[in-house]
């Protein structure tokens, strides 16, 4: 690539590989400024819908950036097999590979990464040790986690759990997520913290395929998708959750970049229960509206209720169905990013 750029100035060059972290070394080690760094995470939800012809069936925008759901129990349905399969597109689009994409995932995609690419790259000996943390981690994603727990659950001393924590979050298998108090302050020494997956699909490919009468795990698959359609943002890096004494948790906090004051605040949730039990659902969301003015919108989502232009502590507070709030979050930040692309192209 180094001698096809140095011989071709006036042509533009694209490469992609797997191997994300080597890809990043090797081009910072010998670009010296030529190369431009992207990266392409796994299909957004609204993508996903795009591909398989569904998008307009189950959406409807009734104004820009303004989206109702025709069917909700069809998108839910079609939101599970996002979870289990949806974030690769040769899964997507490929009937074969679907219909065994435990080994797909699993077999080309994990394993090829734990097992070659983050060895052989930082000279990982205890490759059984690192198959094991990442097993836990996709296992409980979603979770609260520390380094304590994760070491008395895999065995593992701590020094090596972040490292292996850091190699992983490289190679793009995970997205971490920092916490803060009820106060928004960032902890001067991290103990808690959460994991996602990069791909909410690698969980069904290590375990087993999620099904829609099962809540609780849809519910922090849930999460991770929702996660993981912000990584395609630049805002993703100011996402944070909240948890502080007396069970209080908020699961996703944005800080403004000005001054790290939270500016909108948001809960998942995979179940209706907000229907009968709104004051125990929103208590959290209300302390911390409560401790901040300059939050300005708090949202809830839930499995099928949909309530918008509400008030919670007198600010804007809606709630949507999980699965059309992970489609708009994903449509808008690719639309956005199309614009850009766009504008780029036209300059």
């Amino acid at each position: 690539m180094k001698d096809l750029v140095d011989n071709y100035p006036k042509t533009k060059f694209i490469a992609s590989g797997s191997a994300a972290t080597a890809l990043r070394l090797k081009s910072r080690e010998s670009g010296a400024g030529r190369f431009s760094e992207f990266m392409l995470p796994p299909l957004t939800f609204y993508e996903f819908l795009k591909f398989i012809g569904d998008d307009e069936k189950l959406i409807s925008e009734n104004s820009p950036g303004q989206y109702e759901v025709k069917d909700i129990d069809a998108l839910n349905s079609s939101f599970v097999d996002y979870l289990n399969f949806g974030g690769y597109p040769e899964a997507v689009l490929n009937k074969e590979v679907r219909q065994n994409a435990e080994q797909f995932i699993r077999n080309d995609i994990i394993d090829k990464v734990l097992l070659k690419d983050l060895p052989s790259l930082y000279g990982i000996s205890d490759i059984q040790g690192l198959n094991k943390l990442f097993s836990f981690l996709a296992y409980n994603a979603g979770s609260e986690a520390s380094l304590e727990n994760i070491s008395r659950e895999s065995g593992l001393a701590k020094p090596t759990i972040k490292k292996y924590i850091e190699y992983l979050e490289s190679a793009f298998l995970i997205l971490k997520v920092s916490t803060v108090d009820e106060n928004c302050r960032t902890m001067k020494r991290e103990r808690n913290f959460k994991i996602y997956l990069n791909n909410p699909s690698m969980r069904a490919a290590l375990f087993e395929p999620v099904r829609i009468d099962e809540p609780e795990k849809i519910g922090h698959l849930a999460e991770s998708a929702i996660f993981s359609q912000w990584q395609h943002s630049p805002g993703f890096r100011r996402l944070r959750y909240a948890r502080w004494r007396n069970e209080g948790e908020v699961d996703i906090v944005y800080l403004r970049p000005s001054d790290e004051k939270p500016l909108w605040i948001g809960e998942i949730r995979w179940s209706d229960r907000v229907k009968n039990q709104f004051g125990e659902q929103t208590k959290s969301l209300s302390t911390l509206l409560k401790n901040h003015p300059t939050i300005n919108a708090a949202i809830l989502t839930s499995k099928t209720v949909q309530s918008l232009n509400g008030d919670l502590e007198g600010r804007q507070f809606e709630i949507w169905p999980s699965s059309l709030y992970c489609y708009i979050v994903g449509r808008n930040i690719t639309v956005a990013l199309d614009q850009l692309g766009s504008g780029r192209n036209k300059n």
